[in-house]
């Protein structure tokens, strides 16, 4: 367990109050974090934090942040400090995909709301953690990145946009930090049953599709994306550096 031992470490988890952030979330605090539960809204982040805390008493705080205001997430750098110490791990996952559909249509508004919640806000928000993970020399940075940023979408195209970004966010800071022992690093989840990703998992017909060109015939779940999480923040990945961790059950080397 030395491999994956959280014990002490306290970690921001952006969009946690469900989904593949709530898994992550929770996966951490058992391996010993401590973790906050962010999002928009507070009462959701509340029952994330309450049901860690029944099980780990003390390891879990909300703080509700929109990440798009970067204000708030300079509050919630702040408070987790005031709360844990420090900031050891960061995991960006909020992300928003207000378009669906071919990229030719998507609305200027969507566009530009998309790359400031999915690419600007992370990297206001690891630029706020870096000082004091430098100073300490140690520090985990996870953003998570998509399959859509790696193949072509024709009806994720723009998200796709914005997540292929991510990646190379986490490669840039990896290069420019990496010196300091803060390590940065991406994951690309395939199709995960999640309520972000609903409209393509709920349509049969778009199922259908999607598991089809996948090896392993099915989508994922949430705690299989906390898993590497917890690998990546953890003493087990600390040499992984700069790297896209990829997912998707072979979809994308599927090729077809």
């Amino acid at each position: 367990m030395e491999l994956f031992d959280l014990t002490g470490k306290t970690a921001i988890i952006t969009g946690s109050s469900r989904g593949i952030g709530e898994a992550i979330a929770v996966r951490m605090a058992e391996h010993g974090a401590n973790v906050i539960i962010s999002s928009r809204k507070e009462d959701a982040c509340d029952a994330v934090t309450e049901a860690i805390n029944a099980k780990y008493p003390g390891r879990a705080k909300t703080i509700a942040a929109h990440i798009g205001d970067k204000d708030a997430l300079q509050n919630l750098v702040d408070e987790t400090e005031k709360a844990f110490g420090q900031v050891d791990i960061l995991v960006c996952n909020a992300a928003v995909n207000p378009y669906f559909g071919p990229s030719a249509d998507c609305p200027d508004d969507a566009f530009d709301r998309v790359m400031e919640c999915n690419v600007k806000s992370n990297h206001w928000l690891m630029n706020m953690v870096i000082p004091g993970m430098k100073a300490r020399k140690d520090g985990a940075i996870i953003v998570i990145s998509s399959i859509a940023g790696q193949m072509g979408q024709p009806t994720l195209g723009v998200y796709g946009l914005s997540k292929a970004a991510d990646s190379a966010l986490a490669r840039n800071m990896a290069v420019e930090h990496g010196g300091d022992n803060v390590r940065t690093n991406a994951i690309a989840p395939g199709l995960i049953k999640t309520y972000f990703a609903k409209a393509l998992w709920d349509n049969p017909e778009i199922l259908e599709v999607a598991t089809s060109t996948t090896p392993m015939k099915r989508i994922g779940s949430p705690d299989e994306i906390a898993g590497a999480a917890v690998f990546l923040a953890s003493p087990a990945g600390s040499f992984v550096n700069g790297q896209t961790l990829t997912i998707d059950g072979g979809q994308v080397v599927n090729g077809f």
